[in-house]
């Protein structure tokens, strides 16, 4: 990180990143960054200027043609040495997730983990960038190729402070791209870490560039003219935002929302798995993570596996195996949920309201909870929560349980918990979400496979990771070349 310049907080005010080095703003507005883990100051957090977006845009334009233009089997190879520099830094790199985001140690170094894989995929991207090739007609060929887009910008949330910016980083940049990144301004820490490692890996200067900021920065990324493409990670509302402004302006938009992810129980399903795998769905990263379990729905007689749900949910301990919630407004918003289903008539098996870690008071813990009895229509059962809640609803039949889940205007992930492979068959057909699991509480799917749900959890075409991410951050380029003239005219040349 970049020398802390003030006392009052760890990391000091922070910078942007803009051409190969950090720059300080000229901003007025700036934001204070606090770790949930006890309230503490970390830094300050300039909002940046027009200006310095300008910046940053003018760097990337100016580095496009020439690593446009290198070969992608030399611009993979700073992939390989960034994936070797994640592995040095591992523990590093999970201290200051852990430290900014509220993370346990095991989930954050599990962050970064994934980010390896990412990386790792990034590298095979020459592999599948082979392109096509016809001869046509006699002596004509047409090929088909992808080529970068030019400058796109990265838009990320809080959740993952390293792992969804690699989403991004290295397929766009692997593939020819340069970037602009906005982090979270509730994480703009590890972002700064990985552009120094980015530099260290070999990446020439201006092809990645920080912006730090708040929606201002948001919109002002959406209506700048030297961007061609944005992607954006967070709350379904504010991707609906995003994704009218960007394409308003002509630009290419992905943006992924939020989820309201269903887990079907059956009655044959495997209890000790069943109950473990609940359980860490929701509670896995505080239910901050937009493929938590947040809503079960339990068909017929399940209520052993309800009662060992509740025993593992009480051996989750905030503070220990649990970590904090973002923000004080987070913890207040998600207690708040759990307070109107109680006083709906929902019965609170496990209670996670009013937590509080000793030597941490400064901190922000929800314990995990369980809400029985939860009717459909009650916002605990609707709505994204953010947090290790889960609620319970009962039917008596698959289908039900399949109605209630088609119904939910989200459609990031589902599963179904069950030893009987033509239910869970059955599920997979039916269930509303682009992507499902059978006895997986969080089924994302690992490299080369892509993530992405559906509906209102997913805004543009294609996915965000995986082979599907090359055609987000390309275009084809088609080219039919003649050489022979004793080939002739015809219709095709």
């Amino acid at each position: 990180m970049e020398p802390a310049v003030s006392t009052e907080s760890k990391y000091g005010r922070l910078n942007n990143y803009i051409n190969g080095g950090f720059a300080a703003s000229s901003s007025g507005r700036s934001l204070l960054v606090f770790s949930p883990i006890d309230g503490s100051l970390l830094a300050e957090m300039p909002c940046a200027t027009t200006g310095e977006l300008d910046a940053a845009v003018a760097a990337a334009k100016a580095a496009f043609p020439r690593w446009s233009r290198t070969p992608i089997k030399e611009r993979v190879q700073v992939f390989f040495r960034y994936k070797y520099l994640l592995e040095q830094h591992l523990g590093e790199l999970a201290a200051l997730v852990s430290e900014e985001n509220g993370k346990t140690r095991g989930e954050a170094v599990a962050e970064i983990e994934k980010c390896i894989e990412l990386t790792e995929f990034a590298t095979a991207l020459p592999n599948l960038m082979g392109g096509e090739v016809l001869e046509v007609s006699k002596g004509v060929e047409c090929r088909a190729e992808h080529v970068p887009l030019g400058v796109v910008a990265s838009i990320v949330p809080f959740n993952f402070p390293a792992m969804v910016p690699n989403w991004t980083i290295p397929n766009a940049l692997a593939l020819g791209n340069c970037m602009i990144i906005k982090p979270s301004e509730k994480v703009p820490l590890s972002v700064a870490r990985l552009a120094l490692l980015l530099k260290e890996a070999g990446l020439p200067d201006g092809v990645f560039n920080i912006i730090n900021g708040d929606s201002a920065t948001v919109e002002a990324i959406c209506d700048h003219p030297g961007i061609d493409a944005v992607s954006f990670v967070g709350s379904t509302k504010v991707a609906k935002l995003v994704y009218r402004r960007a394409t308003q302006n002509l630009k290419r938009c992905l943006a992924l929302g939020g989820a309201k992810n269903h887990l079907l129980v059956l009655p044959d399903a495997q209890p000790e798995m069943t109950a473990q795998n609940v359980a860490a769905s929701m509670s896995g990263c505080a239910g901050q993570r937009c493929m938590a379990a947040s809503a079960m729905v339990a068909v017929g007689p399940v209520d052993d596996i309800i009662n060992r749900i509740c025993a593992e949910a009480r051996r989750i301990i905030p503070g220990e195996n649990l970590g904090a919630v973002i923000d004080r407004a987070a913890k207040e918003r998600i207690e708040s949920y759990i307070t109107e289903a109680e006083q709906q008539g929902a019965k609170i098996l496990v209670d996670g309201r009013n937590y509080v870690v000793a030597g941490k008071e400064g901190g922000t813990y929800v314990g995990p909870t369980v809400i029985d009895y939860v009717r459909p229509d009650m916002a605990v059962a609707t709505e994204e929560i953010f947090g290790p809640v889960i609620s319970i609803t009962r039917v008596k039949t698959l289908d039900e349980a399949l109605a209630i889940e088609n119904a939910s205007p989200y459609g990031n992930a589902a599963s179904v918990f069950t030893q009987n492979g033509g239910y869970a068959r059955y599920v997979i057909d039916r269930a509303s979400a682009g992507m499902v699991g059978v006895n997986v509480g969080v089924p994302v799917p690992r490299e080369p496979f892509s993530f992405g749900g559906w509906n209102e959890s997913k805004f543009g075409v294609g996915d965000i990771t995986g082979k599907s991410s090359i055609e987000f951050w390309t275009r084809l380029k088609k080219s039919t070349v003649k050489w022979n003239p004793e080939a002739g005219i015809n219709w095709m040349s």
